[in-house]
């Protein structure tokens, strides 16, 4: 008699072994149509599954986040059963959930068009309006690779036969077509409704470069019609706000081939660049942070001693000197700030000691991965490490914390989340070790009043992790900042300080990053403002322009007075209409467009205009600028001393 304890606390005792289904019709009709699978001791099993023992019960809906997995992973099988109903020749091979949807990489004679995908879409409709039952079935391992040989699905049939013997394969049918998968899948097609192929691309089979070419068709599938609809707009939104495109537009920044991953700053670009690191420069002086500077490239023995090499090696890039000595240009600014601590005898009275630099880091990205400024192979860190005492984790933490968030919010991030990261599969330092820092850092959080998520195995291979996700205008994440609680790298390199006892003590050592790379952090400002940077940090904070060539001189007088002020301002002096002027300067987001006719210029005015069309009017200059200081005040900025 299996007793069947649900999410709220309930129980439900049945005289027999029940399904998932059956469990949910007991609890209402409503919920029986709804469910899409169900959660058994923690475990997304199908809707068919059979509990036979007593079990926890989480029936899933379209409102559950394993709901969508599911959705999405049951659709790529609709798309896999559309192309093989209109192309029988095709092969189909695997059909992974990924971000925001799937995708399913198939084998055939030709490339497939645009028209093609518009086809299948119009085909996985028409079995979606079917309603096909979707059924488990397990046949022993040589018997399904016999099975899908005979149906001349190769792929399928190496998949399976890598699979060790002995162990049961799930196949998943609905109507014509039949699947390889672990599952679980919806119980019927008919809860397939909102979904799009996206595009299609080239994949090698099994990711190895040496096997067949394969085409892999990109779907998104969503919950409903409202939530495609909403993922769509978001796209074209991201396609507009790219920061590539809008990095050509206003003269930021470029990359080309003989540089892959490195970045070619143009002045504008520079000059904002410059500017973050003016700012934190700014903040963390205030928090306690003291600047240093590490060489970038160091023998590659300090890597091992620190466990980069083992963990990292192969994305770094490593030079051989004609004395046959290898040296690695650092992925990282750890290991130099150590080598700065060691310097003299440090006592528990200097702690905490908290060094910044701002590091110049290269690490190898495969070309195929590299993305603008968002996926680089040379970038700025604004790294830190803090050395401290154990009893001055948690206060150090929370103030770290809080400086991240309120950091976040000076560049308009108000939405964000944080992950809690813990010991990964590859790591150094005994478990012990990490259970104590694990608890450390998460007593730190409960100081804070930071409310986290855990993101399991995740956490850097010396320590668990803060991670800090910034939600961004379009409601894309980034993660962005950490903070790392590190009980074994100081160790490694054979870092103390002298405590109370005169005893030598291993320090711990906070790693902490807020913007992470900047070069990226820049990349999400852009795309969060689509360009529009707030008027404190944008290039050029105002233009002015005249109407006539008979304005040119006042137009440079103001021009020139708002520079001596310390703000960042152009005159614009081109014999155009005026009309011109003002659209070419809106598309170059600057903050606010200045207009002198001869009327502003009898009375010392000028009209006032802002990039988003809204008309000011006309005011005194001292009014101008009076607006302009306390939106540079409101972003926390000391106006004048950029």
């Amino acid at each position: 008699m299996p007793v069947i304890t649900l999410p709220d606390g309930s129980k439900r005792t049945f005289d027999h072994s029940v399904t998932v289904h059956e469990v949910a019709s007991s609890i209402g009709a409503g919920l029986a149509r709804a469910a899409l699978a169900g959660r058994v001791n923690g475990k997304v099993v199908d809707t068919s599954s059979v509990i036979d023992g007593d079990a926890e019960l989480a029936i899933i809906t379209d409102k559950d986040p394993d709901g969508l997995d599911v959705i999405r992973h049951s659709t790529a099988h609709l798309l896999a059963q559309a192309v093989k109903q209109l192309y029988p020749e095709a092969q189909v091979t695997i059909g992974p959930v990924i971000e925001d949807g799937f995708y399913y990489d198939f084998s055939y004679s030709r490339p497939f068009t645009p028209e093609d995908l518009a086809q299948i879409e119009q085909r996985m409709a028409e079995i979606s309006k079917a309603d096909l039952p979707v059924k488990r079935r397990e046949l022993p391992r040589d018997e399904a690779v016999q099975h899908f040989l005979g149906m001349g699905e190769k792929y399928k049939a190496e998949i399976i036969a890598s699979i060790p013997a002995g162990e049961p394969i799930g196949l998943y049918g609905q109507g014509d077509f039949e699947d390889l998968c672990r599952g679980p899948h919806v119980p019927s097609t008919g809860k397939l409704k909102a979904f799009k192929l996206m595009k299609v691309a080239g994949a090698y089979w099994r990711g190895d470069h040496r096997n067949e070419m394969l085409q892999r068709i990109y779907g998104t599938a969503w919950a409903n019609d409202k939530e495609l609809k909403e993922y769509l707009h978001r796209l074209e939104e991201a396609e507009k706000r790219d920061h590539r495109k809008i990095g050509r537009e206003l003269d930021l920044f470029h990359m080309q081939e003989e540089a892959p991953g490195a970045v070619f700053w143009h002045p504008k670009g520079w000059s904002v660049f410059q500017r973050l690191i003016s700012y934190m420069r700014e903040v963390q002086a205030k928090a306690g942070f003291e600047e240093v500077n590490a060489p970038e490239i160091m023998d590659v023995s300090l890597w091992q001693q620190s466990g980069h090499l083992e963990k990292f090696g192969e994305n770094m890039f490593l030079t051989r000197t004609p004395d046959e000595r290898l040296y690695a240009i650092k992925p990282m600014n750890c290991p130099g700030h150590v080598q700065i601590f060691k310097q003299g005898i440090r006592s528990y009275r200097d702690l905490p000691l908290r060094f910044a630099e701002f590091g110049k880091v290269h690490r190898y990205e495969p070309s195929g991965a590299l993305h603008g400024l968002m996926r680089v192979r040379a970038f700025t860190q604004d790294d830190a490490h803090l050395f401290i005492t154990p009893d001055q984790i948690t206060e150090e933490s929370v103030k770290v914390t809080q400086l991240i968030l309120d950091i976040y919010r000076d560049f308009g991030f108000d939405d964000v989340r944080i992950k809690f990261s813990d010991r990964p599969p590859q790591r150094v330092g005994a478990d012990a070790v990490w259970d104590q820092a694990e608890a450390a850092l998460k007593a730190a959080a409960v100081a804070a009043g930071i409310e986290f998520t855990l993101n399991k195995g995740e956490g850097a291979f010396y320590g668990p992790k803060l991670e800090f996700v910034l939600r961004d205008a379009i409601g894309r994440d980034w993660q962005c900042g950490t903070l790392q609680v590190d009980l074994n790298m100081p160790g490694r390199l054979g870092a103390h300080y002298i405590d109370e006892a005169g005893q030598k003590q291993t320090p711990v050592m906070l790693h902490r990053a807020i913007f992470g790379s900047l070069e990226r952090f820049f990349a999400i400002l852009l795309e969060h403002h689509a360009g529009r940077l707030p008027a404190w940090l944008a290039p050029v904070q105002a233009v002015v322009m005249g109407i006539t060539d008979r304005q040119s001189a006042y137009v440079e007088s103001v021009a020139e007075g708002l520079k001596n002020q310390g703000f960042r301002v152009t005159s614009d002096l081109r014999n155009e209409k005026v009309g011109f002027k003002i659209r070419e300067h809106t598309l170059q987001r600057v903050p606010y467009l200045l207009v002198a006719g001869d009327k502003e210029v009898a009375a010392n005015l000028v009209s006032v205009r802002t990039r988003n069309g809204k008309d000011l009017g006309t005011m005194q200059l001292a009014t101008f600028v009076e607006r302009l200081r306390i939106e540079l005040d409101s972003r926390g900025r000391a106006v004048g001393e950029d």
